[in-house]
């Protein structure tokens, strides 16, 4: 292995070895605490440190990292405490996720790390937001995320490369090829000869290196960050290693063909880059016995310090607590002023003030700029706010909420539109695993809103109409509002932007047009988290929201003899249950009315919690009414059969009868 010192001194050298040797250390000790039981499992990076050394130190410190399995020299290399480290692999409290999550799966704000989830791909799409921010910031960094040979083979890996080359974002992307994807070996993965040949279809440069080669690794970095800065655009670098242990230390190795470890061994980073420095009388075998025996006393020391650490102690509390990022949210006054608007156009007011309300708002999704949204909630918007901030994004779900969570780490806020709700199946991995958990993992919010067209009795056929909510309410951590008016709609829109956590915003497309309102001039805000009571009664109490409102409102009209007590819930997570549970003590009989399909929907929680908790005011069976148990249908006959309307009547005479 050849090595090329390009000038730098000797204590430069020195320190490059110290980098280098420390994960390595950190290792070997693991693996024994390991075996004692001491840590619950361990991922290793060993013969590849030399990547993450290399990449770490041609960075600034303040450039974000999106880290993997193997990359410990990142965190080494960025200086991150080991008692705070071994405290993570404890699952102590003082671990960066307070025993939540384990290994390398955290990141650290004051380290510039965002840490992986076990998904892989999704790092690279948060790479393009930090990439993104930069780039609008006029900072001149670059962010650098990691993927393996076994990632690079998801979805997300050509997405979030091809959002970064459309959108000419200082971006690295940096393929480990470590020759395996835990026991599948490349020639089962991919059939391109090298992975720079990838390159080639986005349109990006690319560069490949030795991996094993510290010294390759920094100066190929640091030749990226340069190019990159004359002119702003992502790069693909392909750092060829091979993975020494098993993809983790109990799956082993013997998958292996007998002889490629030996084939592999004399290529060993760290003691190749020994052997360079001893030969060329930079450090002597007893220096470097010396530095690896400080750095064993040091890891010893601080591993037995975090040892020594309580265990954990949590409670129910603190636990529910932590799913959000706790803030003072401010509610803006209503203006006397009113006037008559359509649901869409108080949409699209909110995010016109939304936009001049937050400088810093980035608001992304398909056909939104010129075009103006197939909707049109955003036409104008980028003509008036520049198309920087209004972005037309390529049909890329999953990179896009990944971008926006970049920019939420970065610091700026962010919305999304699905341009239905169907389509967030496609991000589906990245709102669930990524925006959902982080707060709660590692203390990074998610300032992410989520607009989700959404919703049936448009003809739109299965694809284009289902109602998605429940999709997401089952998962903690997400804020879901679903507004039934123009004035709510606007209000809850500007609140979702104020909330500093991720928030899934659905709209029900049939309103869009079908439904005005009177709506207060300027900016206002409506209180997420508290439902609406839409008026009182003694007979029935239906708990609806969305469309359902209007379903209800009808109902009530066509049966005057009859005192509805109708509660619109706004907001689906979190629940105000306790608006529920009054309405409930007012009538004794309940209907749960929803567009959703009945088994599964959100009906069921209620109805489960409602039965759970207020027994003794019922004076009936909870009666649920949904749409039928199948795909939306396009046919306008055999739409009508499926939603729930149809069944409205009928539930309430049947509940009135007990």
């Amino acid at each position: 292995m050849e090595f090329n010192r390009n000038n730098r001194t000797n204590e430069e050298l020195i320190e490059m070895y110290k980098a280098l040797v420390l994960p390595r250390q950190i290792e070997e000790k693991m693996l024994i605490y390991l075996r004692q039981g001491k840590i619950s499992k361990w991922f290793s990076g060993y013969g590849q440190e030399a990547i993450s050394v290399g990449c770490a130190m041609a960075l600034d410190y303040d450039e974000y990292i999106m880290t993997m399995h193997r990359n410990l020299g990142v965190f080494t290399t960025r200086g991150i405490p080991l008692v705070r480290l071994f405290s993570q692999f404890q699952g102590k409290a003082n671990g960066f996720t307070q025993g939540r999550d384990r290994s390398f799966h955290f990141g650290s704000k004051e380290h510039h790390i965002v840490g992986m989830i076990s998904h892989l791909g999704p790092q690279l799409g948060i790479a393009d937001g930090i990439a993104l921010s930069e780039k609008l910031n006029g900072t001149g960094k670059a962010a650098l995320a990691f993927t393996g040979d076994g990632g690079a083979s998801e979805g997300d890996f050509h997405e979030a490369l091809n959002v970064a080359s459309v959108w000419d974002l200082p971006v690295i992307f940096v393929v480990e090829n470590n020759q395996w994807g835990l026991s599948t070996p490349s020639n089962e993965q991919f059939r391109c000869k090298q992975f720079i040949d990838k390159g080639i279809g986005y349109g990006m440069e690319t560069m490949q290196v030795d991996g094993n080669n510290l010294l390759e690794v920094v100066d190929a970095v640091a030749e990226i960050k340069k190019r990159i800065k004359d002119r702003q655009r992502p790069f693909l670098l392909e750092c060829v290693t091979f993975r020494v242990r098993g993809h983790e230390e109990a799956s082993g190795t013997n998958y292996y063909p007998q002889g490629l470890v030996d084939k592999w061994t004399p290529k060993d980073p760290v003691q190749n880059f020994e052997s360079y420095l001893i030969e060329n009388d930079v450090l002597t075998p007893e220096n470097c016995n010396s530095i690896k025996k400080g750095f064993t006393d040091q890891i010893t020391r601080d591993f037995e310090i975090a040892n020594q650490e309580p265990i954990i102690e949590s409670s129910t509390e603190k636990e529910l607590t932590d799913l959000y990022l706790q803030s003072e949210m401010k509610n803006i006054e209503v203006s006397p002023i009113k006037n008559e608007m359509r649901f869409i156009d108080a949409i699209a007011d909110a995010l016109d003030i939304a936009l001049k309300h937050h400088p810093d708002l980035i608001y992304m999704g398909q056909d939104i700029a010129d075009y103006g949204g197939v909707f049109k909630a955003t036409d104008g918007l980028a003509a008036k706010y520049s198309k920087d901030r209004v972005r037309n994004t390529p049909l890329c779900e999953s990179a896009i909420v990944g971008a926006a969570l970049g920019l939420s780490i970065k610091g700026q806020k962010s919305m999304m539109e699905m341009q239905f709700s169907d389509f967030a199946t496609c991000g589906f991995n990245q709102i669930v695993n990524n925006l959902a958990k982080i707060h709660w993992r590692w203390g990074q919010n998610a300032d992410v809103v989520l607009r989700m067209p959404t919703g049936a009795n448009v003809g739109a056929g299965p694809f284009h109409s289902q109602s998605t909510e429940s999709w997401f309410f089952h998962t903690p951590g997400l804020k879901i509002v679903y507004p039934s008016t123009p004035e709510d709609a606007k209000g809850l829109l500007l609140s979702a932007f104020q909330d500093p956590n991720p928030v899934m915003f659905f709209e029900h497309k049939f309103l869009y047009r079908s439904l005005s309102g009177l709506v207060p001039e300027g900016y206002y805000t409506t209180e997420i988290g508290k439902a609406r009571q839409v008026c009182k009664g003694t007979d029935i109490s239906i708990i609806t929201y969305g469309l359902g409102v209007q379903w209800a409102e009808q109902i009530m009209s066509d049966n005057l003899d009859i005192s509805f007590d109708i509660v619109d819930l706004r907001t689906l997570a979190p629940l105000d249950f306790e608006s529920v549970t009054n309405s409930v003590k007012r009538t004794g009989r309940v209907i749960i009315l929803h567009e959703d399909t009945l088994t599964g929907g959100i009906g069921a929680e209620l109805s489960a919690r409602i039965s759970s908790e207020l027994f003794e005011f019922l004076d009936a069976p909870i009666e649920r009414c949904a749409s039928l148990d199948t795909p939306v249908p396009f046919a306008s006959v055999l739409e009508k059969e499926f939603l729930a309307i149809k069944r409205l009547n009928e539930t309430v005479q049947r509940l009135l009868e007990y």
